[in-house]
């Protein structure tokens, strides 16, 4: 059976090779903040970290993955406290009816872990969920405040 490791346990599923890795991790894992949208890997709803990356999980097969490979879900992002993302998401209102904004936390945080000071365009382009709410502005102002927080805390 495959072994997978998620937030920092390893597990063992007992499914088909082919799986997409969003429904192993909801479905048999029973981590179920990340949610579908698409299928097709587009609109964002699914995105986890492997290794730290944004990932699109939906289309994700089972056997694409490793058990070496760290697999990094919303459960696990603020495992021990909120994420400086999460916080302020939080603070900020980013989320309006919420659904997509798991995906949206997920990119964000691999973002400014490998971008620290992103410009505008560089956010822009990265962060590419869609959010049927709109809340673009709002979430173009949380990725802006989230790295002038990170920033300050390293300093």
């Amino acid at each position: 059976m495959p072994k997978l490791n998620i937030n920092g346990k390893v597990v063992e599923v007992d499914v088909e090779d082919d799986t997409p890795l969003l429904w192993v991790i909801r479905d048999h894992v029973g981590l179920t903040g990340t949610k579908y949208g698409c299928g097709v890997a587009q609109c964002g709803a699914c995105t986890i970290h492997i290794d730290g990356v944004a990932t699109r999980s939906c289309a994700l097969p089972l056997n694409a993955v490793t058990e070496e490979q760290k697999i990094v879900t919303i459960e696990g992002l603020g495992a021990d406290k909120p994420h400086p993302v999460q916080q302020v998401w939080a603070e900020l209102d980013v989320a309006q009816c919420g659904f997509c904004q798991v995906g949206m936390i997920m990119a964000t945080a691999s973002l400014l872990a490998q971008n620290p000071t992103p410009s505008e365009d560089d956010i822009r382009a990265e962060i590419t969920n869609i959010c049927r709410c709109g809340t673009y502005g709002r979430v173009l102002a949380g990725v802006k405040l989230a790295s002038e927080r990170m920033a300050s805390n390293k300093g």
